[in-house]
């Protein structure tokens, strides 16, 4: 054994110890948090694993920056195997991966050709921080300054590689060729003599010394994704996208609901923190932060991250008493105020571009279910809502005995009149938008004709329907959304629905979603679905005469589209109507809130610009003559957008359901 060995072998435990117990520390920390079960369908786990972390899907919904990203992450991949041959070169004295003849001459070449590519993709993403300045990256200077070091501890890495490998032809150990088709051509950089045998040894070394450096600074770095990107990505929720999980009320031992600090959040959440490497995609498309709020997704995140980097090691060595100055630097109010929660339109934006599968609507959710139900803060519109679901079963202040009027004289009955679902083809649900709002009955009109017209047979429940309490969870009120939860589903169960359409995106969701968590199992469908099916079975014809040409611009509802997947049926139909349909540059799961959702319709926004003004001037942008919706938060929204804008003489704001009418029923 020679010196050389030894001091690899010493250096080689250090560094697995040192890396063991920043381990270590982690999962202890990760403890820290309430217990979650994340373990279960593990195929399932496995193939996103595969498509999200392995094949980088989300990363490359943004071309340039994925695609970067993509040569580095691949090339790590790939230069895995020099890094285990370097190590048992320095266990051994002598090893080489040579014995595999062939296969090895295509594994080295492999290799040197993704070191190029590594060092283009590092050299494209500094350019890009630093040259081009994309806003998202530009956070604060100590992010930029670690994202240059490790960017730069990178390049050594492969470039320490290639000169290792160069300076072995130089000597004879490595024969030239294909097998190192860039070492190559550096070797001729060195001549036969005792400076390169020095010199191969300094970037055998350098390279294996960068590699186990690199490896015990991530635990102290924003960039530890490295290492809890894949098993966050494997942990990612399972259940039906954008559920919230739900209180258990019956839970006699709960003594405080939702989250205030590390401790209140799950071990997910906090490894969440851990894998945040602060990109800003989730920033660049939250429509709260483009149009000047004081909310940040990317900070939620970070802040639970700092947080946890402050009281953890306080509560692991039991000293959190002793120490009240880290014990009431809480999460909520100290690093997360209230004003950035009551930002978020819970349009899930945010979680839909982050690349490793961070969800940041549910712990926002968490934090706001702490103001309410343990403190009784939130804004004071939000009160207003609070009492109106309470008295009224309603977000707004209309009686509840008026919930069925706009039904009269439409010959639609309820099911009390009809006594069991099964005599009907489905419940209609209504909605307390498509029940009260002077503009959107207007849509549940156009819907009931339409089924009419299809010869569907369908009920409403009337005065027995209340509010989904869709609002009502996502405002943090836990305990009354699902006290209405609970009667809703009380009352469906007792006529037997098995078949519910809603045109209420919010609705669709909650019932569809959410319901089950309570023992609500229905077959439910949103009202575009529904309609696109019965043009597709011929049920409602537009004749070729009844079409026009008018210019549609269809605005995608976060709730159908990204919550829910449904963007193809709406459009499908509108062109059924011979609609020229024109897109927007944010379209489907991609498509930018009208700052409706998460309770966002009752409150009024008091920073920056509107975040329906945005959305309404990209419709505009178009020159589209109407505007087409399928949700009537949206709608409102929209139009409010269309008027402020003094556009409402020449740009409509409609429903799906009411151009589909207007095309059928046109003379």
């Amino acid at each position: 054994m020679d010196l050389n060995q030894i001091a690899f072998i010493l250096f080689f435990l250090a560094s697995m110890t040192f890396f063991a117990m920043s381990a270590k520390r982690l999962i202890a920390t990760l403890q820290l948090g309430k217990k979650e079960d994340r373990f279960g369908d593990i195929p399932k786990r496995l193939k996103n694993v595969l498509t999200i972390a392995i094949l980088q899907t989300k990363l490359l919904r943004e071309p340039v920056a994925g695609t970067l990203h993509l040569l580095i992450f691949w090339g790590f991949l790939a230069l895995s195997l020099v890094v285990v041959e370097s190590i048992l070169e320095g266990l051994f004295g002598h090893f080489s991966f040579a014995f595999l003849g062939g296969a090895y001459s295509v594994i080295t070449f492999s290799q040197e050709i993704f070191c190029l590519l590594v060092m283009i993709g590092v050299l494209g993403s500094l350019w890009r921080r630093f040259v081009t300045k994309v806003r998202r990256l530009q956070v604060d200077a100590h992010g930029s300054r670690d994202a240059a070091m490790i960017l730069s501890w990178i390049f050594l890495i492969v470039t320490t590689t290639l000169f290792q490998n160069a300076t072995r032809i130089a000597v004879g150990t490595y024969e030239a060729g294909m097998g190192f088709p860039v070492s190559s051509q550096l070797a001729s950089l060195f001549g036969y003599d005792q400076s390169t045998y020095l010199a191969e040894r300094f970037f055998w070394w350098a390279h294996i010394g960068l590699v186990f450096a690199f490896l015990n600074y991530l635990p102290y770095s924003k960039h530890l994704h490295v290492l809890t990107s894949i098993p966050n990505v494997f942990f990612a929720s399972l259940k039906p996208k954008g559920a919230l999980e739900p209180i258990n009320l019956q839970d006699e031992t709960l003594t405080k609901f939702g989250a205030s600090d590390i401790e209140d959040l799950t071990w997910k959440q906090l490894l969440d923190g851990y894998t945040c490497t602060e990109c800003g995609r989730c920033e660049s498309v939250c429509p709260a932060n483009l149009t000047g709020k004081p909310l940040s997704p990317r900070k939620i995140i970070v802040d639970t991250r700092h947080r946890t980097a402050e009281k953890a090691p306080v509560m692991l060595a039991g000293q959190l008493e002793a120490n009240a100055a880290v014990a009431e630097h809480t999460l909520l109010d100290k690093f997360i105020t209230e004003e950035e929660l009551w930002s978020c339109t819970t349009c899930m934006a945010c979680v839909n571009e982050c690349p490793v599968m961070i969800e940041h609507v549910n712990e926002i959710v968490d934090l706001r279910r702490s103001l309410v139900l343990n403190e009784s803060r939130f804004p004071a519109e939000v009160k207003t809502v609070f009492d109106n679901l309470e008295r009224n079963f309603t977000p707004w202040g209309f009686s509840h005995s008026t919930r069925a009027d706009w039904a009269e004289g439409l010959n639609i009955p309820t099911m009390a009149q009809v006594g069991d679902a099964k005599n009907v083809d489905v419940l209609f649900w209504v909605g307390c938008a498509g029940a009260y709002d002077a503009r959107y009955k207007k849509v549940s009109v156009a819907f009931s004709k339409l089924m009419q017209h299809a010869g569907i047979s369908f009920a409403i429940l009337g005065t027995e329907e209340k509010c989904n309490g869709d609002a009502a969870r996502r405002m943090g009120n836990e305990y009354l959304a699902q006290t209405m939860m609970a009667e809703n589903i009380e009352t469906l169960n007792r006529y037997n629905v098995k078949k519910v359409v809603a045109t209420c995106p919010h609705c669709f969701h909650s019932l569809s979603k959410e319901y089950p968590q309570l023992g609500g199992h229905f077959e439910v469908e949103h009202h575009t679905e529904f309609l696109n099916r019965l043009v597709e079975e011929g049920k409602l014809k537009v004749a070729p005469e009844q079409k026009n040409s008018q210019t549609v611009t269809y605005h995608d509802s976060c709730y159908l589209a990204r919550y829910n997947d449904v963007t193809e049926s709406p459009r499908s139909m509108l062109q059924a109507t011979g609609a020229q349909l024109v897109e927007m540059p944010r379209t489907k799961d991609k498509g930018l809130c009208c700052g409706a959702g998460g309770g966002r319709m009752w409150m009024e926004e008091h920073h920056g610009k509107r975040i329906n003004i945005e959305r309404t001037e990209e419709a505009l942008a178009t020159g589209a003559s109407t505007v087409a919706s399928a949700c009537p938060f949206c709608l409102t929204m929209v139009n409010d957008g269309v008027k402020a804008k003094d556009a409402a003489e020449k740009v409509q704001v409609r429903d799906v359901a009411e151009i589909l009418l207007d095309a059928i029923e046109r003379k």
